[in-house]
């Protein structure tokens, strides 16, 4: 008779997710992986096929957690050039405070294009900020508030290469004021 788990998985899947987002998919040891969940090798082994679908799952979670409340203030009434803005700064901030980046970029820097399930995942990741971007567009758009010159989808894949750029720049930047001149002359381009 096997024993019942006696764990909380979310618990599980998050402190998994912060040891793969603090070291990355390949620098992450089973026993990294034991230290940050308090489970023994065989527990976290038994309860998960093994490290690559324990990544896959925290890849997941990222996206339900992380990148949904990022993209939530999108949806917010008001100005969607200010919450572009808002978002962006706030982009700039996490990564000039936080040396982890962002787990999807993070990803695709390490594995995507070699790994075709984290590919998919990645993709989908980027996609789900994608289709944010292009409805909050969309809305500037019909409210006159962003140019028409381009379409939303246009304009939502040139935003989300400016987000994407700066977690990479922001890696190794020293003076905030560079990344926030990219984050107006974004907004300005709208």
């Amino acid at each position: 008779m096997s024993r019942a788990r006696e764990f909380d998985g979310e618990q599980v899947l998050d402190a998994a997710m912060e040891a793969f987002w603090a070291r990355g998919y390949a620098a992450t040891s089973a026993q990294n992986l034991v230290d940050s969940t308090g489970l023994g090798r065989s527990s976290l082994y038994n309860a998960f096929a093994g490290k690559h679908q324990l990544y896959e799952l925290a890849l997941r979670r990222y996206l339900e957690r992380n990148t949904e409340a990022d993209i939530a203030l999108l949806d917010e009434p008001g100005s969607v050039k200010e919450h572009i803005r808002e978002l962006m700064l706030a982009v700039v901030d996490a990564e000039l405070g936080d040396c982890r980046g962002c787990l999807a970029v993070n990803a695709a820097i390490e594995l995507a294009g070699k790994d075709e399930a984290v590919t998919v995942l990645v993709r989908r990741i980027f996609a789900r900020v994608e289709e944010a971007l292009t409805a909050a567009l969309e809305r500037g758009q019909r409210d006159c508030e962003i140019t028409r010159e381009r379409s939303a989808g246009a304009l939502a894949r040139f935003v989300l290469n400016a987000i994407y750029g700066l977690r990479v720049l922001g890696k190794t930047a020293t003076d905030r004021q560079d990344l926030v001149d990219i984050v107006d002359t974004t907004v300005d381009a709208l």
